[in-house]
C-alpha cells in the first residue's frame, strides 16, 4: 500500500549542483517515488505549471533565482504545490521566514534521507486521503442535488421539504427571498414534482418589461389590437395551460395588472389584448419577489386580495449569507460545471481562496457565487484557483464600516436606514438598480426614499 502511494506522488529536484541533483534523485527512486531533476528553475517551473510535479525539493541559494524567489512563483503557478527548502545555512529565523511564505518544510545539507521521506510519505498520504475525500465530496454533491439545487444547511433542507409537502397540491404559491438567492429554481422544483409536471413551465419577468408590453406577453394580443401587432398571438396564460406560469419580481406590477393577474387566479379565465372572447385556463401560478408584500399591500402599492391570494402558501428562499454551509458546496458544484463549459481540469479551490468565499458576504447570493466562479474558471492557468484569480474587490476587502475605535452612539431609525443605503449605494459605485438588489427593496423604493431626503437637504449625502 505505501509503495502504491509513493507511486503516485511525484517529485522534482532542483539544485545548482548536477551531481547533487543525481544523487538525490537516485535516493528518491530507490525508496519507491517518482522523481526528475533539474539545475534550471524556470524549467522546474514549467513542470509545477504543467502539473508535472506535486512537490520540489528546491536549494535555498542558486544563482540567478533563490529558493524564496521560486517560492513565491511556483505557488504563484499552483497554489496546491508544496515546495521543500533545502540549505546549507539553517537558521531559525530563515526557516520560520521561509514557511510563513508558504513553503511546505526547511531542511538543512546533507539531506538526512529518513527525515525527507518522513516528510514526503506525510505529503504521499496527504495527497491520497484528498483524492479520497474529491471522490466522497463528488458523491456527496449528487446526493445533495434537489431538482437542480444543491445545498445541505438546514435552512434549504426546510424549504426542500416544505416543497415536498405542497408541491403536490395543486394550488399558487409565493416565493420570497433576496435577488439570487435561487428563487426560479424553487418554482421549478415545485412544477416538476407537482401534478402539473409534464406540462409546460413558462417564466415571464414582471420588472422587465412595461405593462403594456407585459399584458400582450401574459394574456396574448389580437392582429391590430396596438402598433406593431402585426398577427395574433396567444399569451404566456394559453401557452403553458395544463403546466405552471412563473411570474418573478411581482412586486413590480402596476395596481391595474395585479388587478388583471387576480382575476386569473379567481376565474380561471383570460382575455387576449383586443378581443372581447374570454378564455379558460387552467394553470398553477407561482409567483416570486424580493420586497415585503405585506409592507407594500399596507401602504397601498400591492393588492391585498392579491396578496392573500399569493401568500396563502408561502416560501422564503434564504439569502446566501444565512447559509454559509453551502458555500462550499456550490463552490464545488460550479467548479464542476464550468470545468465541463470551458473544457478545464481544475482539481479544487487553494485553502486561501476558500476562506475568502466563506469570509465574503454575498450580496448578490447564489448568482454572485456562480459569476465569481464562472470568471475565475475562464482566467486561471493553474490547477487551482485561487485568490488572485477572484475580483478584486474579494481580494482586498474593504475596511468594516465601524471599526471597534468608532464611538458608538444610539440614532433614530431613519439616520441609522439613511446611513445605510448611503453606504450599499457607495459600496454599489452610485448604480441604483444595484444598490435597489442589494437592499431587497424596488428600485421605486429606493427612488422615493432618496427624493424624500433631498427634500429634507440631505440630499448631499447620497452618491447617484
Amino acid at each position: 500500500m505505501a509503495a502504491t502511494v509513493r507511486k503516485n506522488l511525484s517529485i522534482c529536484v532542483l539544485d545548482d549542483e548536477p551531481d547533487l541533483v543525481e544523487t538525490t534523485t537516485a535516493r528518491l527512486d530507490r525508496e519507491g517515488f517518482v522523481a526528475v531533476g533539474t539545475t534550471h528553475p524556470l524549467e522546474a517551473l514549467e513542470k509545477v505549471r504543467l502539473g508535472g510535479c506535486k512537490v520540489v525539493l528546491c536549494d535555498l541559494k542558486m544563482p540567478g533565482m533563490d529558493g524564496l524567489a521560486f517560492l513565491e512563483k511556483a505557488l504563484h503557478q499552483d497554489p496546491g504545490v508544496y515546495v521543500i527548502l533545502v540549505t546549507g545555512y539553517y537558521t531559525m529565523d530563515s526557516a520560520i521566514e521561509s514557511v510563513k511564505r508558504g513553503a511546505y518544510d526547511y531542511l538543512c545539507k546533507p539531506l538526512d534521507l529518513a527525515r525527507l521521506v518522513k516528510t514526503l510519505d506525510e505529503l504521499a498520504h496527504t495527497f491520497s486521503q484528498r483524492s479520497q475525500v474529491r471522490g466522497l465530496e463528488q458523491r456527496l454533491l449528487e446526493n445533495l442535488q434537489f431538482h437542480g439545487i444543491v445545498a445541505r444547511s438546514p435552512a434549504m433542507l426546510e424549504v426542500f421539504d416544505l416543497v415536498r409537502k405542497i408541491a403536490r397540491h395543486y394550488s399558487n404559491v409565493l416565493i420570497t427571498g433576496p435577488t439570487g438567492a435561487g428563487k426560479e429554481l424553487v418554482a421549478r422544483a415545485i412544477h416538476e414534482m407537482s401534478p402539473a409536471g409534464q406540462g409546460r413551465f413558462a417564466v415571464c419577468n414582471c420588472s422587465a418589461l412595461v405593462d403594456t408590453l407585459l399584458e400582450s406577453q401574459l394574456f396574448g394580443h389580437m392582429r391590430g389590437s396596438f402598433t406593431g401587432a402585426t398577427e395574433t398571438r396567444a399569451g404566456l396564460f394559453e401557452y403553458a395551460n395544463g403546466g405552471t406560469v412563473f411570474l418573478d419580481e411581482i412586486g413590480e406590477t402596476s395596481l391595474t395588472m395585479q388587478a388583471k393577474l387576480l382575476r386569473v387566479i379567481q376565474n380561471r379565465e383570460i382575455q387576449r389584448v383586443g378581443s372581447p372572447e374570454v378564455r379558460k385556463v387552467d394553470v398553477r401560478l407561482i409567483a416570486a419577489t424580493n420586497r415585503d408584500l405585506r409592507t407594500e399591500a399596507m401602504n397601498g402599492r400591492f393588492r391585498e386580495d392579491l396578496f392573500y391570494r399569493l401568500s396563502s402558501i408561502e416560501i422564503r428562499v434564504p439569502g446566501l449569507i444565512d447559509r454559509s454551509e453551502d458555500v462550499p458546496l456550490l463552490t464545488q458544484y460550479f467548479l464542476k460545471k464550468y470545468n465541463e463549459a470551458y473544457g478545464k481540469a481544475f482539481q479544487g479551490i487553494s485553502r486561501r481562496a476558500q476562506m475568502v468565499l466563506l469570509q465574503y458576504e454575498w450580496p448578490g447570493n447564489v448568482r454572485e457565487l456562480e459569476n465569481v466562479i464562472s470568471s475565475a474558471a475562464i482566467t486561471a492557468t493553474s490547477d487551482f484557483l485561487d485568490v488572485k484569480d477572484l475580483p478584486k474587490h474579494m481580494q482586498r476587502p474593504e475596511r468594516a464600516a465601524i471599526g471597534p475605535d468608532e464611538t458608538w452612539r444610539p440614532l433614530p431609525l431613519d439616520e441609522v436606514r439613511g446611513i445605510h443605503i448611503q453606504r450599499v449605494l457607495e459600496m454599489c459605485r452610485g448604480n441604483r438598480v444595484r444598490a435597489a438588489q442589494v437592499l431587497g427593496i424596488g428600485r421605486t423604493s429606493l427612488y422615493r426614499f432618496l427624493k424624500r431626503s433631498q427634500k429634507h437637504g440631505e440630499g448631499g449625502r447620497y452618491v447617484c
